[in-house]
This record gives structure tokens, C-alpha cells and sequence, in this order.
């Protein structure tokens, strides 16, 4: 059963999740409402990702000797009042701003988040803990991005960006009503918190949470022109792929809590990377087959968010001295991947090359993180023959 004091942070992922994924749904539409091509629609997904990137580490450390909660309650009235700015931007210009504000505090959110799931988890079930609160940002998935990628299409795109304020101002609510007061962290300084970035193997995992979940991004970001373009799916069913996609997500953010409960953090990243090369080197091959990109809709999306819980786990792993900002850095990598697979997999694109394109880019970056997982692995095992 999930504890009540975990729901908030489960609401506030739903919230940042339907902000983060719903714009892919809604590319399109975007783009004809503000006079601009795909391509540069496509830059508001790296201009969000780049917000979580900075905002991540940085919110965190600013704000790491404060209580958890207020901490929490004050990411969640900003996160409001930049998606509200959203909803109402009048060009291409305030647009970009306010979606890098918007993403500011994502990741700080999740990695505040993190610490708060783990000193609420009961014994033996941090990754579970983690998981409730990244089910949030999944169900987004399943219910709330096809909702506004519907309301998108049949109303408004800003009309979307209003529902997701609402939501973020109700989490700020439920935050102050259901998570129990916890003590700030005891700090010297902020210059011991950055001695963590000393640590090669912190950068190595950064690097491969960057790096292999751009694969997924570069997929997902232009998942509607792929569907349309070349899968040939009419746009109205379009929402019904997006909760396809979350309920995989759902799925695979339990699966990937439960695998990181029993199997070591690196060696699940490490499975899991590899499956996704292949997903998404199916998702090229088969993209002219509805049946088959239905499937594989579900199988990417589950196979991505399952990288969440041992992410997390790895990266408060090798930053011990200040866990709050390692935990942060979590959010920061997988956005970077976002703004990288958005920004690669707008390249062929924008070359003039088909829809189906950015998928074998996708792969490239998937593929590219399991090297790095494997070859983080390998030296995890030399020194540890070298301390027998």
C-alpha cells in the first residue's frame, strides 16, 4: 500500500511530467499557433530540457539548508507560475523563456524529492519509494498527456499549459497538508557539497544517464510527425498512442523499482540500455507498420522509465557527502539527454530526410550508453580485484 506522504511528490511528477511529455504530442499544433516549423517547435523541448539541466544542481545547492518540504512547496509555486506564462505567451520568443523556466525547478523538484522518498521509505524499499514518486511523472503518461494532446488538438495548446498550473498549484496544497516536517540537512558549506564532482566514476554515471536516454528522447520527441508522416496514423489517434506509450512507462518504472531492489545499479542501467538499442532500432525498421509501432509504443516507453530507479540509486551511490545534489543530478542528466536527443534528432529533419530518421539516431546514442555503462562496469571490477 502507498503511504500518504508520498502521494504529493507522485502528484508533483504527474504535473512535470505531462508538462515535459505533452508538448511532443502537441508539436504540431505549437508550431502552427506561433507561425514556426517543426524543427524550431522542436527547440522548446531543449529549451525545457536545458531549464531542468541548470535549474537542478543549482535550486539544490541554493536551497539545501532549508527544510525539505518548504523547499519542495516553494519549486512547485514557481513550476506554476512559469507554466502559466506558458499558456499565455504571445510569440515564439516569450514561448522559449518561459519553457526554460518552466523546466528550472523539474529536476530539483525530483531530486529534493528523492531524498525526502528515502527518509520516508520503510526498510528495504527505498527503490520502491523512489518509484511511487516517479509513477507520478508516468501516469502523466497514461491519462494526462493524451488528455491535453486531445485538448491540444481540439481546443487550444495553451489551454493545456493551464491545466498543468492548476496542477501545480494543488500540489502545493497537498504538500503542505501531507508531508510530514523534515529537518534540514546538516551542511558545512557549498564548496564541500561540489566535492562530489571530484569523483570520476559521479561523471562517468552522469554521462551515461546523458548520453542513453537521448536515445529515448531523440524517439519520443518527434514521436507525432514519425506516427503521421510515415506510420500514416491519422492525428486524432494520436492520443491514444501517447497512453500506449505511458502505460508502458508505468509499467516499467515499477519493474525497473523492483529490479533495482535486487540487482546492482549498474548492471540493471546496463540491461536496460541494451534493450533499448534494440527497441529502438525496431522502432526504424518497423516504423511503416501500425501494429508493430503500437507494440513497440509500449516496449520503448516501459524499457525507458525502468532506467529511472537504478539512475537514482547509482547516482546518490557515488555522491554520499551530499546526497540532495547527486540526487538532483539525476533529473539534470536525463535532461540533458532530452535537449540532446531533441536537438540530434532534429538534424536529419531539418536535412530534409524523413520522419523515420531521427530513430536511427536514437539508436546511435542508446548504443553509445551502453559502451559507457559497460566500460564504467569493467573498471568497478579492475579496482576491486586491485583492493583484494
Amino acid at each position: 500500500m502507498i503511504k500518504k506522504s508520498l502521494l504529493p511528490l507522485a502528484l508533483g511528477g504527474f504535473g512535470i511530467g505531462m508538462t515535459e511529455f505533452v508538448i511532443m504530442g502537441i508539436l504540431p499544433d505549437v508550431a502552427a499557433g506561433l507561425g514556426i516549423t517543426i524543427p524550431q517547435a522542436g527547440h522548446l523541448i531543449t529549451a525545457y530540457a536545458l531549464g531542468v539541466v541548470i535549474g537542478a544542481p543549482t535550486l539544490v545547492s541554493l536551497l539545501a539548508h532549508r527544510p525539505p518540504r518548504s523547499v519542495l512547496m516553494w519549486f512547485m509555486a514557481l513550476f506554476t507560475l512559469f507554466n502559466a506564462m506558458s499558456a499565455f505567451a504571445p510569440n515564439y520568443e516569450v514561448m522559449l523563456l518561459s519553457r526554460f523556466m518552466a523546466g528550472l525547478p523539474h529536476g530539483a523538484f525530483f531530486g529534493v524529492g528523492a531524498v525526502v522518498a528515502r527518509q520516508l521509505a520503510d526498510e528495504g524499499k527505498v527503490a520502491a519509494a523512489l518509484a511511487t514518486m516517479f509513477t507520478g511523472l508516468t501516469l502523466a503518461n497514461v491519462f494526462g498527456v493524451p488528455a491535453g494532446t486531445w485538448l491540444g488538438h481540439n481546443l487550444s495548446w495553451r489551454a493545456v499549459f493551464l491545466v498543468v498550473a492548476a496542477i501545480g498549484l494543488f500540489t502545493v496544497f497537498a504538500l503542505r497538508r501531507l508531508v510530514p516536517p523534515i529537518a534540514a540537512n546538516a551542511r558545512t558549506s557549498l564548496r564541500q557539497d561540489l566535492r562530489i564532482f571530484r569523483n570520476r566514476a559521479l561523471w562517468l554515471a552522469l554521462a551515461i544517464t546523458s548520453i542513453g536516454t537521448g536515445g529515448f528522447f531523440a524517439f519520443f520527441s518527434y514521436i507525432a510527425p514519425l506516427l503521421t508522416e510515415v506510420t500514416r496514423l491519422q492525428p486524432a489517434r494520436l492520443p491514444m498512442v501517447m497512453t500506449v506509450v505511458g502505460v508502458g512507462m508505468t509499467v516499467g518504472v515499477l519493474l525497473g523499482g523492483r529490479l533495482a531492489d535486487r540487482v546492482p545499479p549498474l548492471q540493471a542501467i546496463l540491461l536496460l540500455l541494451a534493450g533499448m538499442s534494440t527497441l529502438l532500432l525496431c522502432n526504424g525498421l518497423f516504423a511503416a507498420s501500425q501494429p508493430a509501432m503500437l507494440l513497440l509504443a509500449f516496449a520503448t516507453g516501459a524499457n525507458a522509465l525502468a532506467l529511472g530507479p537504478p539512475i537514482q540509486m547509482l547516482l546518490i551511490e557515488h555522491s554520499r557527502d551530499a546526497e540532495m545534489l547527486g540526487s538532483s543530478l539525476g533529473q539534470s542528466g536525463f535532461n540533458i539527454g532530452n535537449a540532446l536527443g531533441a536537438f540530434l534528432g532534429g538534424i536529419p529533419l531539418s536535412l530534409g530526410y524523413s520522419s523515420a530518421a531521427p530513430q536511427w539516431v536514437a539508436a546511435g546514442l542508446a548504443l553509445a550508453g551502453v559502451i559507457l555503462a559497460a566500460t564504467m562496469l569493467a573498471q568497478g571490477r579492475v579496482q576491486a580485484r586491485a583492493a583484494v
